[in-house]
């Protein structure tokens, strides 16, 4: 790979003076999109006194999963469906600030291995970046969409929302959640996988429940030991049951043992989906409203629920309210590095000195090296803070567990993208800088993310020693590749392993193209 510094692609993106957060501040309007495996959903709200105002709701059923082959490629017909609906959101969202719209892609993009493609389309569609998050991360943020829809009362609830291709068990009180798990298995895998003829025959019936209760096993001792005092259902395909139960039981607002055994026995006499429609099914749902049946049944056998009631909060609320959070600093990504820094030992004075002392290099050289929106400095600082997280492990090579620890952990508000940006700059931050190390970015990032990992090299250089002193006064001047560092030549007497260290560096950095030079 060659990876000597060029003019960034998105330099356009990048190079705004205003940060996100004064953006979003500044904004009353918000808005969210959920890049579901079956449903693309867009919720816009204004912001007012702490609380969010919906304004605006869509939803298009666009089919994402079902666009995946074998080889978990996302077809190109699918991948024109999804971008035909994005252009229809793109125009109620269009003129709201970078940073007043999240956009988030779950199981279908998490799995197929073009996704970096759709989503690069996506956004030039859009204009709002679009971020692929973990399983645990999207229950964490259904649940607190579901949470905030529902009455603040004690005792646990648990919640469940049944995707096109996972499906999401939270335990939660309040606004905290408990437990989180992520299943894979959802209303268009299991459409594809026992009803692809459309016959809801009670054998097809019978191997979709079997599976999913298979799958079940791995959470039912656990979240049964945890407990709950309710339970609500939140997705499309929990609601279509709760439509159909209806047309049994006209009075019934919520799902019971009984009502899912009745709709057991009911579905395999109408012999077909084409037929669901009488149960006030719309005919766009009747082809994964068997597949979300068998799953929804299953959770009611093997978890042992009583009753389930309904709520219209999703994902895409639960994004508006984080997104809320953030601007009101209560933002749940601090909490996820502090938990991480706990976790594994951190220094934090040690952590704090080099992130400071990266901000110091960042602020002197963000304008010449396009790095000014400030998604790069909360990059810089949360590695900054991460870095040595691996020593917990060992400390030979502590960068490279570091990456891995970053890379693949659950961190709760942070999307797939943000924590292999994050890993690759632990990765790169000390010793020989391996040009391989950022593949895994998107192309339009990896000079980005170049030039921080030598930003944060040179700030935990600065603090090698661990001093309390904090880092020397200096000022960096760059060049597209050039860098030039002046310090004074008493500092430097003074401190003679930090000039070895330096021209150490410029050994490293030339290697990967970049002139470091010492005035």
């Amino acid at each position: 790979m060659d990876v000597k510094p060029q003019e960034p692609d998105i330099e356009n993106q990048t190079t705004e003076s205003q940060t996100t957060e004064t953006q979003a501040t500044e904004s009353q309007t918000v808005a969210a999109i959920d890049l579901g495996s079956n449903s693309f959903h867009m919720i816009v709200g204004r912001t007012e006194h702490g609380e969010v105002r919906p304004i605006d709701k869509l939803g298009e059923k666009v089919q994402l999963a079902a666009g995946l082959n074998s080889e978990q490629i996302l077809s190109e017909e699918a991948q024109q469906r999804g971008l035909e609906c994005l252009s229809r959101f793109a125009q109620r969202i269009k003129g709201l600030p970078q940073g007043a719209v999240q956009v988030v892609g779950t199981n279908a993009l998490r799995i197929a291995k073009n996704s970096q493609t759709f989503i690069e389309r996506a956004e030039a569609v859009l204009g709002h970046p679009v971020e692929i998050i973990a399983g645990r991360e999207e229950a964490r943020l259904i649940y607190l969409g579901v949470s905030h829809l529902l009455a603040d009362d004690d005792g646990n609830r648990l919640v469940i929302d049944i995707g096109g291709g996972s499906t999401e068990f939270i335990i939660g009180e309040r606004f905290e959640a408990k437990a989180l798990e992520s299943l894979h298995m959802g209303c268009v895998s299991y459409r594809e996988r026992f009803f692809e003829n459309g016959d809801i025959a009670k054998e097809n019936l019978k191997k979709a429940i079997t599976q999913a209760s298979r799958e079940l096993l791995n959470i039912k001792k656990s979240y049964r030991k945890l407990g709950w005092t309710s339970c609500v259902g939140s997705s499309g395909s929990i609601k279509a049951v709760l439509i159909a139960a209806k047309s049994i039981y006209p009075n019934k607002d919520e799902l019971t043992p009984q009502v899912m055994n009745h709709l057991l026995e009911l579905l395999p006499k109408l012999s077909h989906i084409d037929k669901l429609t009488e149960l006030g099914i719309k005919k766009e749902r009747c082809s994964i409203f068997p597949a979300g049946f068998a799953i929804l049944y299953a959770c009611f056998e093997v978890l042992g629920i009583e009753r389930m009631t309904f709520s219209d909060g999703a994902l895409r609320e639960g994004l508006i309210y984080d997104m809320l959070g953030r601007i009101q600093h209560e933002d749940v990504r601090e909490r996820s590095i502090s938990a991480m820094q706990e976790r594994y030992h951190v220094d934090k004075s040690h952590a704090l000195a080099v992130e400071q002392t990266a901000l110091y290099t960042l602020q002197q050289v963000a304008k010449d090296w396009c790095l000014t929106h400030s998604h790069f400095a909360e990059l810089l600082r949360w590695s900054c803070r991460l870095h040595e997280v691996g020593l917990m492990i060992s400390h030979t090579q502590y960068h490279k567990h570091g990456a891995y620890i970053i890379q693949h952990s659950d961190m709760a508000g942070f999307s797939k993208q943000t924590q292999i940006g994050m890993a690759i700059l632990i990765r790169g931050h000390r010793r020989k800088i391996i040009p391989e190390i950022f593949v895994e970015a998107p192309p339009s990032l990896r000079q980005h993310l170049i030039k921080l990992s030598v930003l944060m090299r040179l700030a935990a250089l600065f603090n090698h020693s661990r001093t309390d002193e904090g880092h020397p006064e200096f000022t960096i001047k760059v060049d597209k590749a050039r860098i030039e560092l002046f310090l004074s030549e008493d500092w430097l007497q003074e401190n003679p392993l930090t000039r070895a260290d330096l021209e150490a560096e410029a050994n490293y950095l030339n290697r990967i193209g970049f002139k470091l030079s010492l005035n």
